[in-house]
């Protein structure tokens, strides 16, 4: 069994599954990966248990009944790899927008120290690629705001690229977490920050999607600016 698991949610992700998945595994070091479904209608669950018979016990399936999004989608992850004594545990998107090679670096800045390292696209200047000028606006800004707001000097809060030290998740009550999308990304990052975990950020560059759709909306956006003051409001409070 190895030490570290990464977690990919999937939603419709039929045509990236089987190819993130190879990748992960191709990797030097031997992670686990653990998908979390949400009872896709393309049939991607079903090409996981396929490869299941292929690649054993490295490769675990959760699904869901349905969609119900990305930031209980992870906690259910968090709580399985929890219970699996995983002492690395990853975050990682299903469309490449991660390279799954970076996962290394992130093993390697939590082995050396960290106890959550951010893959982040914006700790040394701009990198992303193929997000229209808008996107890349609207995330670096988030970033910008988040830090205003709560005082992390974060660069990338809504990134969705990490690795935690078991010790982290297990301290975070993962019961009260509240948000979905964005804001579940910052929730993450702003409980870690408050318990006074060791927080690096390991740059990266990110890569839009170009297979499948987006899951980005509207009510996402809406939840990090609402949340973020939420959160802060919480931790005077000292109730985080």
């Amino acid at each position: 069994m190895s030490d570290g698991i990464v977690i990919i949610p999937t939603y419709n992700e039929i045509e990236n599954i089987d190819a993130i998945i190879r990748a992960v595994f191709s990797l030097s070091t031997p992670f686990d990966v653990l998908i979390v479904d949400d009872n896709s209608p393309d049939g991607t669950a079903g090409r996981v248990k396929e490869l299941q018979q292929e690649f054993g016990e490295r490769l675990h399936l959760e699904v869901r009944p349905g969609k119900s999004g990305l930031g209980t989608a992870y906690v259910h992850g968090f709580k399985w790899a929890i219970a699996g004594r995983y002492e690395y545990i990853f975050e990682m998107d299903a469309d490449f927008s991660h390279n799954p090679a970076d996962l290394e670096k992130l093993y390697a800045a939590c082995r050396n120290g960290a106890d959550m390292a951010i893959g982040s696209r914006y700790s040394r200047g701009v990198n992303v690629v193929n997000w229209p000028l808008s996107r890349v606006l609207l995330s670096y800004y988030a970033s910008v705001y988040v830090k205003l707001v709560t005082g992390m000097k974060i660069h990338d809060a809504t990134a969705g690229f990490i690795c935690y030290k078991r010790k982290v998740l297990e301290t975070i009550n993962l019961n009260k977490i509240k948000f979905v999308g964005y804001a579940f990304q910052i929730e993450m990052k702003y409980r870690a920050y408050a318990n006074g975990f060791v927080i690096v950020e390991v740059p990266i560059i990110f890569t839009d999607r170009t297979k499948g759709e987006s899951k980005m909306s509207n009510a996402i956006i809406k939840e990090a600016i609402t949340g973020v003051v939420a959160l802060r409001i919480k931790k005077m409070l000292n109730r985080l």
